[in-house]
């Protein structure tokens, strides 16, 4: 079938479209709470249940098994550059009441004195003042949900979302021999939905590229 240079027939796209695809990480683009998090190269997550077998008398064989909780956990691993790896999420929510915590004012800066004594305040000299402050630890953020979404080459999409996620731990080092730094971060979520494909269509914005392409290799008319 004759088409347009730098288009295909259908035809020649449905053995790749209509078939199983794969995707890989580079394929991947996760958002927070709607935020993209550029700074994210890697996520895992796992499903575990409390499952025990019931015994009764006469057997040495499990007669059935119950079915107890349920938990949902993972990590995340982010690429350390000259800021935070969350920082994109607290931008993009400075002015969100939701994402701000409430604490003492004696929690806002933690260890700002070298002298241990001058940390330590009598209780008659305790306040009792709380406000609104924007979290500074990653176990500190309210629940957030993260949306996986895949893209290939050949236009094959899918989707996947980790819902009310609950951040535990953070760490980070360095070292001599590390050519990046790297932070990660181990969670825990309430649900995570199964990875969906989608029949979304994409094409170039208006043209414009293909079109450059074809002047650039000197095929135009």
């Amino acid at each position: 079938m004759t088409t347009p240079l730098g288009q295909r027939s259908s035809d020649d796209i449905s053995k790749y479209t209509d078939t199983y695809t794969t995707f890989s990480g580079s394929d991947i683009v996760a958002m927070f709470n709607g935020t993209a998090i550029g700074s994210l190269s890697g996520i895992t997550w796992s499903v575990t249940r409390e499952k025990a077998p019931v015994f009764t008398m006469g057997s040495p064989n499990p007669r059935s098994f119950s079915r107890g909780k349920r938990g949902i956990a993972g990590s995340m691993i982010f690429t350390t550059f000259d800021r935070p790896a969350l920082y994109n999420l607290v931008q993009n929510s400075i002015a969100r009441e939701d994402f701000r915590i409430w604490t003492r004012t004696w929690n806002l800066l933690p260890n700002m004195n070298s002298n241990l004594a001058a940390n330590i305040v009598p209780v008659d000299q305790v306040s009792s003042e709380v406000v609104s402050v924007l979290p500074y630890y990653a176990d500190q953020f309210p629940p957030f949900d993260v949306t996986i979404t895949y893209a290939n080459e050949m236009g094959q999409a899918a989707v996947r979302s980790i819902y009310g996620v609950e951040l535990l731990n953070e760490g980070s080092g360095v070292s001599v021999d590390d050519m990046q730094i790297e932070e990660t971060m181990t969670y825990v979520a309430r649900e995570i939905g199964p990875m969906v494909p989608t029949n979304r269509s994409f094409s170039a914005p208006s043209g414009t590229i293909d079109q450059a392409v074809v002047q650039g290799f000197g095929l135009s008319n």
